[in-house]
This record gives structure tokens, sequence and C-alpha cells, in this order.
């Protein structure tokens, strides 16, 4: 066996969890990290997630809204948020996979759980919003059935973008 098959059969499963106190902060941090460090957006972007996530927090539905957190060992990799847009749609937010544990599936792993929760919650539609530049999460989620149904130019978080809704019916 090779050293590298080694090494990457020694790393921890990465599992899925519900959010402890801590995750909401850590989750607003490192995804403002890496797009400003990979996309060179600013930190009105931060205040996006900020407020999504507080949102989530303030007026969370069980049964209808989840977050899950992916965990390898004791180190948060991952995260993803499903949040209730209206009576028959969910609307996938805030997807995020760390640079370590990319290109592992777990993005994949993430967009399939919102999928099954929002089928299972009843949910007849899921939508999305991204920007056309996150070409590997825009793979995943036309990989998972999503149709891009409509985008527009916009300028946010101190740049030129082209926003996206993408939509599943379930």
């Amino acid at each position: 066996m090779s050293t590298s098959s080694n090494k990457v059969s020694s790393y921890p499963t990465i599992t899925l969890r519900d959010p402890i106190p801590g995750d909401y902060g850590w989750i607003i941090h490192k995804q403002g990290l890496l797009y400003a460090n990979e996309y060179g957006w600013d930190i009105s972007f931060e205040a996006l997630l900020a407020e999504i996530i507080g949102k989530f927090s303030k007026e969370f539905v069980p049964g209808r809204e989840k977050c899950w957190v992916a965990v390898r060992g004791e180190e948060v990799v991952g995260s993803v948020f499903i949040v209730r847009q209206d009576d028959t749609t969910a609307k996938l937010r805030l997807l995020y996979v760390d640079a370590a544990v990319r290109g592992q599936g777990l993005g994949k792993r993430l967009v399939h759980e919102c999928i099954e929760f929002a089928r299972s919650a009843g949910y007849q539609h899921m939508v999305l919003w991204t920007n056309d530049i996150l070409t590997t999460a825009r793979h995943i989620y036309e990989t998972a059935g999503f149709k891009l149904i409509e985008q527009e130019a916009h300028h946010s978080f101190g740049k030129d973008l082209v926003g996206q809704n993408w939509q599943l019916d379930l």
C-alpha cells in the first residue's frame, strides 16, 4: 500500500451533527475568510452571513429548517442550512466546505442531506441563490438536479458578480 493511501485512510471520518454553541460564529468567520481570500469579497459578505444565521437562529422552525455541521475529529470542516421560504419551498443556504476536505464528496453529501430533509418535511420545491463564479458549488447543484431559472448581474461584496437562482422540484 502506498504512503498516500495510508495517509488518506488515516483521516478521521467526517460526521454530520446539529450545531452547538460557537458553531454559528465559526461558520460566519470561516466563510467570511474563505470568500475574502479566494474571491476578494469584502466585509459586507460577512455581514450577510451574520444576518442569515441570526435570522435562522431567532426564527428556527423545528422539522421545517435545519443546519448540518460537518466535523472531522474535533474540527468543523463544513456546514449547510435549509430554511423555510414558504409553505411549499425550502431554501438551501450557505453551503461551506473547508479547503482541507475539498474533493472528498462533502459538498455533495451536504446537498443530498438538504434534499432528503426537504422531501421528508413535505416541501415541493427547493431553491438556492449563488453566483456564477462559484463553479464547484454550481456543479454540485446541477448534478443534484437543480435547474438554473434566472441570473442577473449585480454589484455586491465589493465585486461585480452574476447572481443565479436555481430550483429543484422535489
